[in-house]
């Protein structure tokens, strides 16, 4: 996969927004990585805030959501992860102040 690809599944990803926090997946620093194959099969690592996360089956919709209107996506996978785990040090400048969060 080329880094135009990465930008643009990336991309996408950033309106997949988490409904706890109203910022974007990307910008919380969930997503840890995305790929694809040559049959168009996308796959996607990432954590949630907390294990218990009750939205959790709602982001990842919005992440399979978000892929399909890429037209070089035919299917993905969402792979959730724990570790490492996640913590507002991941997060970006932009959603640290969107959150108050130093």
């Amino acid at each position: 996969m080329d880094k135009a690809m990465e930008e643009s599944m990336m991309g996408a990803l950033e309106n997949v927004i988490d409904p706890e926090l109203g910022i974007d997946i990307v910008n919380l620093g969930l997503v840890y990585g995305v790929h694809l194959d040559d049959e168009g099969r996308a796959g996607v690592e990432m954590t949630l805030t907390s294990m218990g996360c009750p939205m959790g089956p709602q982001i990842v919709s919005g992440v399979e959501q978000a892929l399909a209107e890429l037209p070089e996506v035919k299917d993905t996978t969402v792979n959730i992860v724990w570790n490492p785990p996640w913590d507002k040090d991941k997060m970006s400048r932009y959603a640290k102040i969107a959150l108050g969060v130093s």
